[in-house]
């Protein structure tokens, strides 16, 4: 399973960027992908998920700026970032939960840098 990131990059505070995610390989029977973010020197936490039941959860530290949303058919998510903020800085990982016995799939990881 390969988890392919693009769209990071740096940008002025009250802009946007927009993320995205690829699944490919022998991964089946998805039962959420999400964002997670990393910044120096804390720990990784969650951003968003969407479940394939198309349930969605943020961040309260998102909520209202930024959407989560896929497309089923490229095993694609997206993370669509408004309204950034300095303190948004962080490496950014998706994650991917698939299979009966739920395994968990992450990308590479992709900056995003917020300047004031």
């Amino acid at each position: 399973v390969q988890l392919v990131e693009s769209g990071g990059g740096l940008v002025q505070a009250g802009g946007s960027l927009r993320l995205s995610c690829a699944a490919s390989g022998s991964i089946f029977s998805i039962n959420a992908m999400g964002w997670y973010r990393q910044a120096p020197g804390k720990q990784r936490e969650l951003v968003a998920t969407i479940t394939s039941g198309g349930t969605i959860n943020y961040a309260d530290s998102v909520k209202g700026r930024f959407t989560i949303f896929r497309d089923n058919a490229k095993i694609t998510v997206y993370l669509q970032m408004n309204s950034l903020k300095p303190e948004d800085t962080a490496v950014y990982f998706c994650n991917v939960d698939w299979g009966n016995l739920r395994y968990v799939s992450w990308g590479q990881g992709t900056q995003v840098t917020v300047s004031s």
